[in-house]
C-alpha cells in the first residue's frame, strides 16, 4: 500500500501517551516508532486513522523542531478525519470523548450535506469528523 502524498506530522508534549490517546480515540494503528537517543523522547512515531497516515514526534527545540501546541498558543491546523458514513460521526465522537477528547462542536448535519462534529485532543490538536450523507 502506498503512502498519501500529504501526511499530517503533529508535534505533542508525550508522544507515547499520545499514542496510546489516539489508539482509544480513533482506533490508530501503530505502524512505526523510532525513540530519542535520550530515551525519553519519540523522534518519529508512525500510525494509521481510519485509512489515513498521520506521523507525531515529541517536541525537539534543541533541534529548531516545532512547539507543541498548548491552551496559550492552539495548533494553527486542524486534522479532518473523513468517514464512510453519518453515522460514524456520532460513534467516533463518542468514543473520542470517552477517551479524553473535548468536543468543540456535538456531531451535527450541516448545510453541505454532511454529518459533522469537532474535537480537541489531551494533546492541543483539533480534530474535524466528517462524512458525506
Amino acid at each position: 500500500m502506498a503512502m498519501q502524498t500529504i501526511v499530517p506530522y503533529l508535534t505533542v508534549r508525550g508522544a507515547g501517551e499520545a499514542v496510546a490517546f489516539y489508539q482509544k480515540a480513533f482506533d490508530a494503528k501503530e505502524n512505526a516508532r523510532h525513540p530519542a537517543e535520550d530515551g525519553k523522547r519519540f523522534m518519529h512515531i508512525a500510525l494509521s486513522i481510519h485509512g489515513g497516515d498521520v506521523f507525531l514526534c515529541d517536541e525537539f527545540p534543541e533541534y529548531g523542531g516545532a512547539p507543541a501546541p498548548t491552551a496559550e498558543r492552539p495548533a494553527p491546523v486542524q486534522i479532518t478525519i473523513q468517514l464512510n458514513a453519518p453515522k460514524d460521526v456520532d460513534a467516533v465522537f463518542a468514543q473520542a470523548v470517552k477517551a479524553g477528547a473535548t468536543g468543540i462542536a456535538e456531531p451535527a448535519d450541516m448545510f453541505w450535506n454532511a454529518r459533522f462534529a469537532q474535537l480537541r485532543d489531551p494533546f492541543g490538536h483539533q480534530w474535524m469528523l466528517n462524512a458525506q450523507k
